[in-house]
């Protein structure tokens, strides 16, 4: 049986990332964040938005916004494929859907997932479908597909393309953003938006112009931050989301 909370606040899907000028998290300078936690994950897609805290999968879909948290043994990540939300869960060694019809892939001891696979424990990786793929060598910290649809995961402190496993960033930060060409590390959570970017930090949401510069901000405690349309979706350990718009007025 699924457990359903509902929250105050509506939620609006996600839209693929729109082609920025610039990565304004690189230039901004972002200190780094004292409230990361590797078991809290986030993935947002155009039908809502997924997450995972301390184990416990939960999932929030348009256009009811309800949040599910369905009853399984602790997950370690979540990603969108095919429209539906996906948890990894090792202690079963699969990937399960976190609503909808239920679907259960056997992938092993997952450490990560990206939109197109799940990467094990030793770096190799499964699509959703169960089929075998390109990997890495190790485990990842995080996985993310980039807006050129390609795989990009964060390993041993380096930020790594999977299709030829070329290394593009030396000293990664934490965080992964997806933009228009790819993928860069980021020492905040962070999103690349159509005329800037927003990015969490500090004890703020923060707007960012192309340049790097913020433009605008509100507070706001930890957690991650993804763009749906015209608003900006927040959602942190707790379970609770927040809609903004894009001048960080909160609905």
């Amino acid at each position: 049986m699924r457990r359903l909370l509902t929250l105050s606040c509506g939620l609006l899907p996600l839209c693929a990332c729109a082609p920025a000028p610039a990565q304004p998290q690189a230039a901004a300078l972002a200190p780094a964040d004292p409230s990361f936690d590797p078991t809290f994950r986030a993935a947002f897609a155009p039908q809502g938005v997924a997450w995972v805290s301390a184990g416990l999968a939960c999932v929030a879909r348009a256009p009811s916004y309800r949040v599910s948290c369905p009853r399984l043994p602790p997950a370690v990540d979540v990603a969108w494929n095919g429209g539906d939300a996906w948890a990894a869960i090792p202690g079963l060694g699969a990937a399960v859907t976190l609503d909808r019809a239920a679907q259960t892939v056997a992938v092993g001891r997952v450490v990560a997932l990206s939109n197109t696979r799940a990467y094990r424990e030793d770096g190799t990786a499964v699509t959703y479908s169960g089929a075998g793929t390109r990997g890495v060598i190790g485990a990842p910290s995080a996985a993310i597909t980039g807006g050129n649809g390609q795989d990009y995961v964060l390993l041993g402190g380096k930020l790594q393309r999977v299709a030829d496993g070329a290394v593009l960033e030396g000293g990664a930060g934490p965080y992964l953003w997806a933009t228009p060409g790819g993928a860069t590390s980021a020492d905040l959570p962070g999103v690349v938006g159509d005329s800037g970017s927003y990015r969490l930090g500090n004890g703020e949401l923060q707007r960012l112009d192309v340049a790097g510069g913020v433009v605008g901000r509100v507070a706001h405690g930890p957690g991650r931050v993804g763009l749906v349309g015209t608003d900006v979706i927040t959602v942190d350990p707790g379970g609770r989301v927040r809609v903004f718009g894009l001048d960080l007025r909160e609905r």
